[in-house]
């Protein structure tokens, strides 16, 4: 073949090749702007109703309403003692074991003696009135000397002077919240034994930053939670703020009427985390996870265009899974949850299919 011709064919072949790679497939660059939209999830934001809360820390105690100080109406000597401060009892359990003293013991055996006199003399009497050698008025007081001496009896029973021993009992399910006297130690009538606390009898008792209790009033609800173990939370309402500062903490007291089931769950002692809700606002709810912070502040990312836009917001509400923000956010458009991390400003997004 004539070289002339042939030179002219491969330069054609050679161009058309070219054009056609050129058509067919896309440029790197093009590649990688395809493959570079993050994919991410996202929620709907939602204004809704906040409040303003404050700070306090505190522990559960036993209501003072309901405590009970336990004591006897006779001396005596602790022989045996079988809870600590702190525990937690059952109805009827054993919590300790007392001696009356020896007047409380003589006493009880006067008057045992005094019945027996009592009934003799009732007797006597009776035979008396039967051959009328007695009066009836000598017969009624005769009687009424029993009815006296029955009752002296039995009030010197009732005090525990007949028993060799008395066992002190929980009158109900609930927790010895202290314990005043030790063992073989001898006590005084009416000397103070120990306090118990009912279950389903505690409160909160909290401290406050002064500065904030003038914010604060009765009957505020109280969201609360244990600062250790369970993560349960609780909502209590505001029974009491103090009027002066406490000399050893240097806050002021407040305390927080608790539900049932709180009651049911903690112990005397449990410390306790506090928010105490004051005034309402208005604030766009979103996911936690959604909000991020920089130099610049707290900020999110919305899906406007398939592509992240940067807003800033103002942290109002932090606490709980759904956190109040403020900022100009578009109702209509998502605020990206999950995958916020690996964003900039402008990124190109696609939205997982939920």
């Amino acid at each position: 073949m004539n070289r002339q011709l042939i030179l002219p064919s491969l330069c054609a072949l050679l161009l058309t090749a070219a054009l056609t790679g050129c058509h067919g497939a896309p440029s790197g660059k093009n590649a990688a702007a395809a493959q570079a939209k993050v994919l991410v999830t996202t929620a709907k934001p939602v204004q809704r109703t906040f409040h303003n809360t404050v700070h306090a820390w505190g522990s559960a105690v036993g209501d003072p309403h309901h405590a009970r100080a336990i004591s006897l109406a006779h001396g005596g000597q602790i022989m045996a003692l079988q809870v600590t401060a702190g525990q937690t009892v059952k109805r009827g359990q054993p919590l300790l074991t007392i001696t009356p003293d020896p007047a409380a013991h003589n006493a009880f055996l006067q008057a045992q003696n005094a019945l027996a006199l009592a009934r003799g003399e009732l007797k006597r009497v009776k035979q008396l009135a039967a051959q009328r050698l007695a009066t009836q008025s000598q017969l009624a007081a005769a009687r009424k000397a029993l009815a006296d001496a029955m009752a002296a009896l039995a009030a010197q029973r009732a005090l525990g002077g007949g028993a060799a021993q008395q066992v002190i009992k929980a009158p109900a399910d609930g927790v010895v919240t202290a314990l005043n006297v030790g063992l073989g130690q001898r006590v005084a009538a009416n000397a103070l034994l120990l306090s118990f606390t009912p279950a389903h009898a505690l409160v909160a008792q909290l401290g406050i930053q002064p500065q904030d209790g003038t914010r604060l009033h009765s009957g505020m609800t109280v969201e609360l939670q244990q600062v250790y173990g369970s993560t349960a939370r609780f909502t209590g309402t505001l029974r009491v703020v103090g009027q002066s500062i406490d000399p050893q903490t240097r806050l002021l007291p407040a305390q927080v009427e608790l539900p049932a089931s709180a009651s049911a769950r903690l112990v005397a002692g449990a410390a306790l985390d506090a928010q105490i809700r004051t005034d309402a606002f208005t604030a766009w709810a979103v996911p936690r996870e959604a909000v991020l912070h920089d130099g610049k502040g707290y900020y999110l990312f919305q899906v406007e265009s398939g592509h992240a836009r940067r807003v800033d917001v103002k942290l109002r509400d932090p606490h709980g899974k759904t956190v109040g923000v403020e900022g100009s956010l578009d109702a209509k458009a998502p605020v990206i949850v999950l995958g916020v991390y690996e964003l900039n400003n402008g990124d190109a997004v696609k939205e997982s299919a939920k």
